[in-house]
């Protein structure tokens, strides 16, 4: 009888449940797997740190809409990675985890990266699992990415031992599992659909706003219906920009201050209460304000401020749901309202106190001034990844998305040095698209040496790195023998000389009057290019009325 290996097992168990990209970091006991892999057709990226490879298998799951695999070795690769596995579960993508791990007949005896994995990594996970028998590896595999895209998604992880991986199994043993089959897509209950669109009527100020959710679960044409037919002010959080472009004239992104503090009902859509939205709480919300919820998950209905309305389900299927059920009412929301002036208002407001910082054509640039050339320049399909400080904060409120699952950033854990992990898996899973990663020189810090990776898979990243020399803020040059500031980097450090050295085209850009030539200049480059431009190191947003974290 034919035998295989059980490397061979898990490349086709992973390939039969949709997985097309592994990114990973080959040592003991892993190399056969990600042979395998390739040979099974499998996408392997070979990646420079176990945590960007982490990032990026969740990026592209959730780039993708199907689970993708992450490889590394046993002991410290896998600990490595669990930072993915937080970030993957924290922002609700998928992403399965793939842990190599000490032969079995080692357990407790020292071995080499011995390490309590499985137990380990089951807190950030919806299901982890240490393979027992080869035989078995396809009905671990079907478990693993089933539980990691039904319900809410998340990370799941299968830990590998040596033997495992190398014994041979007779074909007719194998513990076959049925092939990947898309999640379905549950209702709300009809009878709360109408009471959500009450509840909508009866709002003097109401407000929509539009999260990830809704991204992940390719609403974006039932959201449009919903917002152009009510004409109902919404705003994003920060990945769910581009479910509804954000330069649609309902969109009320440049008034987001004003707009939460003031909404006397939200329909939180895909979005959750949490720190990003202020918790739902005064002052940054209305007192008493009333929360119409979509969500997947039950037990996210009613966190932190109660929801008059829960409407439980898949996103694309309840929105078709509120759509149908408007074919029966003649209701939409005002063109003319004291509320929507005071949003016009407060836009026009906002956008006259950064007028002089994008005009500024000082030397060194603020913020503003680079982001108006990054602006007019970015591609309207560009995939966006945003990361640091100031220059994720800012890059938010400049950098228009006009497509959904088009940002990538910090998200909902706050994660610094998911950037060119990010990048290098949004390159591969969409190779049409331009890939921009805009960094401060703090987040590049964090994966800069994946740069080599794009170079290696000729990945053609355009990176910009807004380099303040500093975590937040910079000192300048530093005197001799100054004490040297906690958050304080190399000022002027010269980012792209490290790209020209792999291959790829620098470019180092001190006079605003430049900067544009040389985006373009990047652009066209046929390859992963770096634009560096040093901030004035105490350049930063516009004074804020609440602080970041305020409640």
């Amino acid at each position: 009888m034919a035998s295989v290996d059980g490397a061979t097992l898990m490349a086709r168990s992973l390939k039969a449940q949709g997985v097309d990209y592994m990114f990973g970091i080959v040592g003991f006991p892993v190399p056969g797997i990600a042979a395998a892999a390739q040979k099974e057709g499998i996408s392997y990226i070979g990646m420079r740190n176990e945590q960007s490879a982490s990032y990026a298998a969740q990026a592209a799951s959730y780039l993708t809409g199907r689970t993708q695999a992450c490889l590394v070795v046993s002991g410290p690769g896998v600990i490595h990675a669990f930072a993915g596995l937080a970030n993957a579960r924290e922002n609700c993508w998928p992403m399965i985890l793939i842990g190599g791990a000490s032969p079995t007949y080692q357990n407790g005896m020292g071995a080499f990266q011995e390490e309590r994995q499985t137990e380990l990594a089951a807190p950030y996970c919806k299901y982890a699992q240490e393979i027992d028998r080869a035989e078995r590896i396809p009905y671990y595999v079907e478990q693993a990415i089933r539980t990691s895209l039904n319900g809410r998604p998340g990370p799941v992880y299968l830990n590998f031992p040596d033997d495992v991986i190398r014994a041979e199994a007779e074909e007719e043993n194998v513990v076959q599992a049925a092939p990947f089959a898309p999640p379905t897509r549950p209702l709300a209950d009809p009878s709360n659909v109408e009471r959500a669109l009450d509840a909508l009527e009866s709002a003097e100020n109401p407000l929509v706003i539009v999260g990830k959710g809704m991204a992940w679960a390719r609403a974006e044409d039932e959201v449009r219906d919903f917002i152009e037919r009510t004409q109902l002010p919404f705003l994003a959080s920060p990945m769910g920009k581009g479910v509804m472009s954000d330069d649609h004239p309902l969109s009320v992104g440049a008034a987001r201050s004003t707009a939460l503090k003031e909404a006397d009902v939200v329909f939180l859509m895909g979005a959750r209460l949490n720190w990003i939205m202020h918790f739902g709480l005064p002052p940054r919300f209305k007192p008493g304000v009333r929360i119409v919820q979509l969500d997947i998950e039950q037990e996210e209905i009613g966190r932190n401020v109660p929801a008059e309305v829960a409407l439980v389900g898949d996103g694309k299927a309840v929105m078709g749901q509120l759509n149908q059920a408007l074919s029966n009412r003649q209701w939409f929301y005002p063109a003319e309202t004291a509320w929507r002036g005071t949003l016009k208002e407060k836009a026009q407001a906002n956008a006259e106190a950064v007028r002089p910082m994008i005009e500024d054509e000082s030397s060194p640039m603020n913020y503003y001034r680079a982001y108006r050339d990054i602006v007019e320049w970015l591609p309207d399909d560009a995939i966006i990844i945003g990361e640091g400080a100031n220059t994720m904060d800012i890059g938010r409120t400049q950098m228009p998305n006009r497509a959904p699952r088009h940002r990538l950033d910090a998200g909902t854990y706050g994660t610094m040095g998911i950037g060119l992990g990010f990048a290098v898996a949004a390159a591969v899973a969409c190779p049409d698209q331009p890939v921009v990663s805009v960094q401060g020189d703090s987040a590049f810090g964090f994966s800069g040496m994946e740069m080599e990776t794009m170079i290696r898979y000729g990945l053609p990243v355009k990176l910009i790195v807004l380099n303040n020399g500093g975590i937040g803020g910079g000192v300048g040059p530093l005197k001799e023998g100054q004490t040297v500031p906690p958050g304080v980097l190399t000022y002027g450090a010269r980012y792209e000389g490290m790209l020209e050295a792999l291959g790829g085209k620098g470019f180092y850009v001190e006079d605003p009057a430049d900067l544009r030539a040389a985006l373009d200049e990047a652009m066209a480059f046929d390859g992963p290019a770096l634009v560096n431009v040093p901030l004035h190191p105490k350049a930063g947003r516009k004074p804020q009325q609440f602080g970041w974290l305020t409640t």
